[in-house]
Order: structure tokens, then C-alpha cells, then sequence
């Protein structure tokens, strides 16, 4: 899978904001300079820790540290200069509360295994330390550890970014600029993005559509104030055939964001509104139902200036995504519950999933799927054994053995437990790798009701397949002695067999809570693990 970063209008408009700031001079160190013809950008005073994106911020004298000892050369050496002078030396890929999602999407993007060195080595190490939470402290600016890493993945990040942009006059001055930085107004942020239409990519249009005319469409409809609030009524639910003044103030809501048709302004309940409001739950995570009820007005009554932020939000996160490859490819969207199979621009097959549920959330990477594992044991993870397992133990000496589970060894303290392959085995009948550092795969289950539901996060973290046979088919399809009839025996034979998919298909597993889908409709769905609100608090000066 070819990934390059995807120079957006959203990179434009972060060159726009902190335009002011870098064109300042300064004195001593951090002055503009050239080092065997390397130009250093200013040092940005602009960025504060009063507005800084990630509120942390490093030493000069750190970063000269490193390259001393790191012994980079001098063109690096002023790359790495110019890029932290232009943040005003604020951390890129921590804050407070550990590594951000910019660090986890140039991570997905980075082909790690083809450095073997013992610095990268070590790098990733301490990545999938911070990325499984076994940090021992939490995150201080000047932790020798932190800066380390720090500097490490932005040495990395420059000579990934440069490379994949070679042949682009501008790649420096973006690259500065690609990790956000300070935080700005929603709406002026939302007229930068507007604005530098040349950048933004078709790799985005492919696979979660573009993002830029709904921007311009909410943006237009929130400086002109909004529509009016729907008054709520919890106690009450509307079909078709009712009458009432709400009915006419949902009508007013659905012409504005263009769901309904024509200026009907009545209270009538009438076919018209009926099929408006089954697109209005399609787009927002519901099964269509065409019945108004107080979430589905609750849901209405947010403001198009909360839409704005969630757009700019999801184009931030579309701006680290992959590129697409021409071949297939299966992609799963964490809060709306679906994966979705692709080959080339065209769609194989949408199928239902259930994700990880909070505090076990499912995390945002890429990998290759190239194992199929029928009739698979289930190797429980450390965290589950310690937090229930072991606990039901000392209740119950008997617990293994009702389970159908087997202590296998010890590590560092803690038993090593499975679970044999059958019913009820959490698995289900097959399990399909794509080796990762979290630990996350696809699998069969055993509690198919729960895809009956809109709202499907209940895993610990891997994702749940409503339809395995279809997906294992789908994988050995081109290795013909895996029949439909051979699949299904090894999926119920009861003892484990790994099968290596002999064309590994790419996987992207996102987070995007507001997206365009083939539909030519915009999407917005609820925010499962808050991370919009932390990123919304991170880049607007007036958040929602």
C-alpha cells in the first residue's frame, strides 16, 4: 500500500494562520538563516501556551542535544530547526495526555519495517508502550524519554514527508506546518480551508467522499445564524399522518440542510416528511424508521456551526490517511459500525461490525490482512485476565474448566489462559489477522443480536464480523481449493488451522464521524470515544 500524506486545503489554512507569526524576526539563535544553503524559518512567537494546539512545549538546547548527539547531518539538523522555530519549539506529537492522533496517523502511515536500526527499533518500542498504555508516569514536557521520542518520529516525519513530496516546490514550507500548531476561530478556520481548494486530494473523494462543499454549504448557514431550535418533546413521538406545530418546525429544519424538498411549511405529517426523515436517520447512524423522536430532534437541533467543527475535525483526520490503493482493500469506520470492502473505486460489500466499547476502544491504524484462522483458540489478553479472569477465579475454583479455558505458561506473574475452539468460544468459528501492534483482529461471534442494534460498541476492542463466511470466501477466493464447502468445515471442525492468504488485502481501520457517502450525502454520527471533543478543544478558540 503506497502511503503518502495527503496535502489538503486544511494544510493551506494552517500555513494561513500562523502566516503573521513566522514572518516576524527574532533575534539570537533562531534567526532566519541558511546552513549549506538549508533556509531555517523564524522563530513563531505567535504560538503560546495560551493558544497552542498541544500545550506542550520543548528546550532550544533539546533539540540541539539531539542532533549533537544523534550526530545528524546539516542539512537534517536545520530541517530540524526550521521545523520546531516555526511551532515556537511546541511539542508535534504529545500533549498532556500522552501521543495525539496526529502521532497514530503518521504511525498508520509509516512503513517502519524497512528501517531495522537499533534506533528504530527502540522507537517503536516505546511507541507501542505509550499506544497500550503501559507508561509508567505521566507525560511531562521534560521527561528524557518524551523528548527522545519526540524528536526521533519528527526526524522521521521530515524524511518521510520530503520524500513522498520530492517534486513539490512548497513541501518544506507545508511540512512545517502539516502538524497543527495553535488553535484558531472555527468559522475563519473553516474560509482557510474554503479558500485553498487547489490542495485538496481525490484520494480523500475516493473512498470517504469530499468534505469541502458540505464545509462551504454549513459554513454558509451558520453566518447567517443558524436555523431555529425544534422545541422537544420527550414524551412524545411523531409518524406519518400527525399534525402539529413541531411537525412544521422539523419541516423548516429538513429544507434548511436539504433533506426535504419544496417550501412545504404545515404541521402535516405527510409522505414527503416520511422519506426526508428515513435520509435523515440514514445519514446519522440510525436504522430508518421515518418516526421523529426526541433524539432524532436532539440530533436536529445541533447547530450547523457544530457541524462546521466536525467537519474541519474529520478533514484533520483525513489528511493522514493512506492512499488508496488500486486494488481491493477493506476499510472499517469505528463510529459507524460498518466495514466496507472495496476494489478500486468500486464497492464490493458493506457489512455490519461490532467495535470496541469505551475504555476498550478499538484504535486507528493500517495493516495487511494474510491470515485466515478457522476454528481459532481465543488467547485472552493480559488486561482480561487480571480484571476479570482472575478475580472469577478466586470466587470460583472451577471457572476455567466451565469455561472450556487452559492455563498454558506464565508471564511476568500472570497465568496465560486460553479458551479451546466451539461454542462458546468469544471467536467464534474464524478470526482474520492483519499483525498490528494493538493487538486487534476481525472475528466470528457469538452474540449475533447485537448487530441488531444501531449503536454496536460492545467488543474489548477487536472487531466483530455480522458475516465471517462472506468475508473468508471473500479472501480465498482466488485459492481454489479453499471451496465454500472446505471453508465451512474448517470453521466447524474444532481444532485450529491457519490458512495465509495467498494476496494479503490492505485494511484501514478510521474514526470518522462525519463523512460524504457513495449516497452523495453528507454523514454525521455520534462521537463514540469523545474524540472529537478533545481534538475540537485542541484546535478552535471556541470550541462547542
Amino acid at each position: 500500500m503506497k502511503k503518502a500524506l495527503i496535502i489538503s486545503a486544511f494544510a493551506i489554512s494552517l500555513i494561513a494562520g500562523c502566516k503573521s507569526g513566522t514572518d516576524k524576526k527574532n533575534t539570537g539563535g533562531d534567526n532566519a538563516a541558511t546552513h549549506n544553503d538549508t533556509p531555517v524559518t523564524p522563530r513563531n512567537n505567535e504560538v503560546s501556551p495560551a493558544n497552542a494546539y498541544n500545550g506542550l512545549f520543548l528546550e532550544t538546547k533539546d533539540v540541539e542535544k539531539y542532533i549533537t548527539t544523534q550526530k545528524l547531518d546539516s542539512n537534517l539538523a536545520n530541517r530540524l530547526r526550521s521545523f520546531y522555530n516555526a511551532r515556537n519549539y511546541e511539542y508535534a506529537w504529545f500533549d498532556s495526555t500522552g501521543l495525539n492522533e496526529q502521532a497514530y496517523g503518521f504511525r498508520s502511515l509509516y512503513d517502519y519495517s524497512v528501517d531495522t536500526s537499533e534506533n528504530n527499533k527502540a522507537l517503536e518500542y516505546r511507541l507501542n508502550a505509550l499506544m497500550n498504555n503501559e507508561q509508567d508516569s505521566a507525560i511531562s514536557a521534560s521527561d528524557a524519554n518524551i523528548v527522545k521520542t519526540e524528536l526521533q518520529l519528527t526526524q522521521r516525519f521530515i524524511n518521510y514527508f520530503l520524500d513522498a513530496h520530492k517534486d513539490d516546490k512548497d513541501a518544506v514550507k507545508i511540512m512545517e506546518h502539516y502538524v497543527p500548531m495553535q488553535k484558531s476561530d472555527i468559522l475563519k478556520m473553516a474560509d482557510a480551508v474554503i479558500s485553498g481548494k487547489g490542495y485538496h486530494s481525490t484520494d480523500i473523494k475516493n473512498v470517504y467522499g469530499d468534505l469541502t462543499k458540505e464545509l462551504e454549504k454549513y459554513t454558509a448557514i451558520a453566518k447567517k445564524g443558524n436555523w431555529d431550535s425544534i422545541p422537544a418533546d420527550k414524551k412524545k413521538k411523531y409518524k406519518k399522518g400527525d399534525n402539529s406545530p413541531v411537525i412544521a418546525s422539523i419541516k423548516h429544519r429538513l429544507q434548511a440542510s436539504g433533506e426535504l424538498g419544496g417550501q412545504d411549511t404545515t404541521g402535516v405529517f405527510d409522505d414527503a416528511l416520511e422519506a426526508a426523515v428515513n435520509k435523515f436517520e440514514a445519514t446519522h447512524g440510525h436504522t430508518p424508521r421515518g418516526v421523529i423522536t426526541d433524539t432524532l430532534i436532539r440530533e436536529m437541533n445541533v447547530p450547523a456551526i457544530t457541524i462546521v467543527e466536525k467537519i474541519l475535525i474529520n478533514m484533520e483526520r483525513m489528511r493522514w490517511i493512506p492512499t488508496v490503493p488500486e486494488g481491493r482493500l477493506i476499510m472499517v469506520n469505528i463510529p459507524e459500525f460498518m466495514l466496507h470492502a472495496w476494489d478500486g473505486k468500486n464497492k464490493d460489500f458493506d457489512m455490519a461490525v461490532v467495535v470496541g466499547k469505551e475504555g476498550k476502544s478499538t484504535t486507528s491504524f493500517s495493516g495487511d490482512l494474510n491470515q485466515v484462522v478457522f476454528s481459532p483458540y481465543w488467547n485472552l489478553p493480559r488486561s482480561i485476565i487480571k480484571e476479570e479472569v482472575l478475580p472469577a477465579m478466586s470466587r470460583n475454583k472451577g471457572y476455567l474448566a466451565s469455561h472450556h479455558m487452559e492455563v498454558t505458561g506464565e508471564r511476568n506473574g500472570v497465568p496465560v489462559i486460553r479458551q479451546v475452539p466451539g461454542k462458546e468460544n468469544p471467536l467464534g468459528r474464524v478470526k482474520f489477522l492483519f499483525p498490528n501492534s494493538f493487538n486487534i483482529y476481525f472475528h466470528d461471534t457469538n452474540q449475533k443480536e447485537l448487530f441488531n442494534r444501531d449503536q454496536r460498541a460492545y467488543s474489548h476492542g477487536c472487531i466483530r464480523l455480522s458475516d465471517p463466511v462472506k468475508m473468508a470466501n471473500y479472501l480465498l477466493h482466488d485459492q481454489p481449493e479453499w471451496t465454500a464447502e472446505k471453508i465451512d468445515s474448517a470453521m466447524n471442525s474444532g481444532k485450529e488451522k491457519y490458512v495465509r492468504v495467498k494476496n494479503p488485502v490492505p485494511v484501514m481501520i478510521t474514526y470518522y464521524t462525519t463523512w460524504v457517502g457513495a449516497d452523495g450525502q453528507l454523514h454525521v454520527v455520534e462521537d463514540i470515544y469523545d474524540h472529537d471533543r478533545i481534538m475540537a478543544a485542541k484546535l478552535f478558540t471556541d470550541a462547542r
